[in-house]
């Protein structure tokens, strides 16, 4: 149960957090935006011990080269 006493209490929100969250939250990602979050994200669920061998280059590289639809 002890494991569990975090969920009990309130946590203080970071008024710094909250104000940089309200100040971006109307701003639009652009497609290149968007395009370098997946990038990073394929990059970073590469599969562990090919860090010499998949780089975010080469993802970037396979990313112009595949198409998910016809």
């Amino acid at each position: 149960m002890a494991d569990r006493q975090q969920f009990f209490r309130t946590i203080p929100t970071d008024p710094e957090l909250t104000r940089v969250l309200d100040e971006s939250r109307n701003i639009p990602v652009t497609e290149d935006e968007l395009r370098e979050q997946r990038i990073s994200f394929a990059f970073g669920n590469a599969p562990q011990g090919s860090e010499h061998r998949i780089t975010k280059d080469s993802v970037r590289s396979a990313s112009e080269h595949i198409k998910l639809l016809p």
